[in-house]
Parts: structure tokens; sequence; C-alpha cells
């Protein structure tokens, strides 16, 4: 589900700092300050002042809340266990 553009207006007017959650590797996401949005995109200005154009799907939050896990065609990513790396695949 995408965030809502009263959401959005919220985090823009207030200057609140978001995180983008855009998969299971905390080192990938994204923070900053909501810019601007449309029905799919929303740009977000990180602290070195880039824009970056990401979807509205992805989890957006406060950065100063816990990380959210992401969510992929509706259901929370999860990660298979394929066993220890010595073992036969079968």
């Amino acid at each position: 589900m995408a965030i809502s553009d009263e959401q959005l207006d919220q985090y823009r007017l207030e200057g609140i700092k978001v995180r983008v959650v855009r998969d299971a590797l905390q080192i990938n996401d994204v923070r900053g300050i909501v810019v601007a949005w449309d029905d799919d995109f929303v740009l977000i200005r990180r602290p070195n002042r880039r824009v970056v154009k990401l979807r509205r799907s992805y989890a957006i939050g406060p950065a100063s809340e816990p990380r959210q896990s992401p969510v992929m065609e509706g259901a929370p990513y999860e990660l298979e266990d394929v066993g220890e790396p010595d073992e036969p695949n079968n």
C-alpha cells in the first residue's frame, strides 16, 4: 500500500526526515526530506542535497522510528533458509 498524500504533506510541511526502505538490506535505505510527489513517485532530498525519485509503494516512515520491514507484493519480505554451504543440493 502506498503512503497517503496527507502523510507525505505532513512530512514535507514539518520537515520530518524520512526513511525509505527498499529491500531487506538496511544499507540500501534512503533517508532525507520529502520534496514532492505524484500518484506513483516521491522525491526525497538526501543529506548530500541530491534528489532521489522513488516509488511510493516502498515503506516510507520517519527516520526517528524503528526500521519497518519491506513489503513485496503484498506480503512481508522473508529470507528463505537455503541450508549450509557445504550441504549438497538435491
